[in-house]
């Protein structure tokens, strides 16, 4: 099973060919199905920020001042995620952040650097054209609480973006459960539930006369009537 890493970013503005840069870099990884160790890095990256894309993040240049260059972490974030299936939502953007980073260092595009790229919002967007399909969105839509997400972060977007992963990816084909495997594995095919049959448990003669009793509760206070007693003629 391919190792998987959540990874976001956080930058200055939303043109990395017009010279915007990284400010952060985060990545969770994801083991069975369940966050594992992170890397978070803030990055100086010697220019301001836009005043609107500073307002969603919240990193000013004072703050930004003593951190890093992104040459002094690459070799962090890019360990992190070598040989890994890198999870990104809207994938094309934060690439294009990256790539630009590593080029002016004279590396190769973040793509050769791990095992590929899974755009999480391409994945959203087949399960629910037509719908809003953004981390938020994501979150409400299946109850993942983003309550702490009053200014975007790329450690707690990445941490949410995995939670949001799971759930997108939640289908299962088998209902025998191996922690060491994937939904759709070879090990999940292989399961023969054929030969399954589930028990039928008949009500016991008390839990019937409860059942009645009911029953007539709901005759005497009803002007219909309970309307399980057609249905109950029908099967005898």
């Amino acid at each position: 099973m391919t190792r998987q890493v959540v990874l976001d970013t956080e930058t200055t503005g939303l043109n990395a060919a017009g010279g915007d840069r990284i400010i952060e870099v985060a990545a969770v990884e994801l083991l069975h199905r369940r966050p594992g160790a992170h890397l978070q890095r803030y990055v100086n990256p010697q220019r301001a920020s836009h005043p609107d894309a500073l307002r969603v993040h919240g990193l000013t240049e004072e703050f930004l001042a003593d951190k890093p260059l992104f040459a002094q972490i690459a070799d962090d974030l890019l360990g992190f995620v070598r040989g890994a299936e890198v999870i990104i939502h809207n994938a094309a953007f934060d690439l294009a952040f990256l790539d630009a980073e590593l080029e002016r260092l004279g590396l190769a595009p973040f793509e050769t650097h791990c095992a590929r790229v899974t755009d999480s919002l391409a994945l959203a967007r087949a399960q629910f054209p037509g719908k809003f399909n953004s981390l938020d969105a994501l979150c409400k839509r299946f109850g993942v609480d983003n309550t702490r997400r009053t200014l975007h972060g790329a450690l707690l977007d990445a941490e949410l973006l995995a939670e949001v992963y799971i759930w997108l990816t939640r289908g299962q084909g088998s209902l025998v459960v191996d922690p060491d495997t994937e939904p759709g594995d070879a090990a999940h095919a292989l399961q023969d539930l054929s030969g399954f049959v589930l028990p039928r448990l008949q009500a016991s003669a008390d839990e019937c006369a409860l059942h009645d009793a009911i029953l007539q509760e709901i005759d005497a206070s009803s002007k219909d009537g309970a309307v399980w007693r057609p249905q109950q003629k029908a099967v005898a």
